[in-house]
């Protein structure tokens, strides 16, 4: 199939995007850019539109309105050329676990009409190092090695584009690492990704992310950027008592996050001197030590998960 993306052109480029299931608006008026070989992260409560808005994008659902095109076809009138050209990978498990590995792949390849099918396959396994388990049914797997599998399979027609939904839930870190490297050498060859994920270990993987709530994107940043972008100010504080400190912190005016990291809470807020005032409250407890730190990431996406509740709350 010849490629209509001109060089340098954006693989997605789509405006206004909206999606509404009865009266409940989904996705509301939804634009994004992605250029070729990124990976792109949607991060956002559930039931805020992150999946709808990745099927729409990619010519799986029909927006009600918008507009745009994905590598090079218009979303709405050309979605069965897109969906040619997409990998996608749903968060629930969805090959045969009747089948072996080989046998599940090998039928996918057969789903897409490929030639060479065997080479195909060989090659598969090799990518996802399946090779020594290819005729071990899919059932007994675990779920870093059925993960290996879906990948494998969104992967043997070749695509220029992958969707990724919640791809790592339930798997083990080595396993989310091992997944992650592997995207990333896709990426080094072209192929772009969009990525649903709660995880942060994998949102850091992205190199741009966007935070949706309500249906309405809220941040569209490359993910370096976003917590300065918050604009969180952030102190550490160790106490004998935590859970106290906490307690005398919740609700406090100036602090507008608190979690705990190992051994210390970290205490956030939008205004430096008001949270500095907060901390005051504390003080006296036996233990007590508060040092000035930089908000990171975590922080960030903790203060923006808590500030939404997803779509369908009452």
């Amino acid at each position: 199939m010849p490629d209509p993306l001109p060089n340098g052109a954006p693989v997605i480029d789509v405006r206004g995007l909206t999606k509404r299931f009865g009266d409940k608006t989904v996705v509301d008026h939804f634009d994004l850019k992605v250029p070729k070989g990124s990976i792109y992260g949607f991060l956002g409560p559930n039931g805020s539109g992150k999946t709808t808005t990745i099927r729409m994008v990619c010519g799986l659902l029909q927006p009600d309105e918008g507009e745009g095109t994905c590598l090079g076809y218009d979303v709405i009138h050309e979605s069965r050329k897109i969906k040619a050209r997409v990998g996608y990978m749903t968060q629930r498990f969805s090959l045969y676990e009747d089948l072996s590995i080989r046998e599940n792949l090998e039928f996918t390849a057969r789903l897409y009409r490929l030639n060479k099918i065997r080479k195909r396959v060989d090659d598969a396994l090799a990518d996802l190092g399946l090779e020594t388990r290819q005729k071990q049914l899919a059932g007994k797997l675990s779920g870093g090695w059925k993960q290996r599998l879906a990948l494998a399979a969104c992967m043997i027609h070749e695509p220029d584009l992958l969707l990724l939904d919640e791809p790592t839930a339930g798997v083990d870190p080595k396993a989310r690492r091992d997944f992650w490297d592997t995207i990333r050498l896709y990426a080094s060859r072209g192929v772009t990704t969009l990525v649903s994920t709660h995880y942060m270990d994998e949102a850091v993987q992205c190199d741009r992310i966007a935070y949706i709530a309500y249906g309405k994107k809220l941040l569209d940043e490359k993910t370096a950027n976003i917590a300065g972008q918050v604009g969180l100010h952030a102190r550490k504080v160790v106490a004998d008592d935590l859970e106290e400190a906490a307690r005398r912190l919740k609700g406090a005016d100036g602090v507008d996050l608190i979690a705990r990291f190992g051994s210390a809470i970290h205490a956030c807020g939008l205004d430096e001197a008001k949270l500095d005032r907060a901390l005051e409250k504390l003080r006296g407890m036996p233990g007590l030590s508060i040092a000035p730190i930089e908000s990171g990431l975590e922080e960030a996406f903790i203060y923006l998960m808590a500030e939404r509740d997803d779509n369908f709350s009452s």
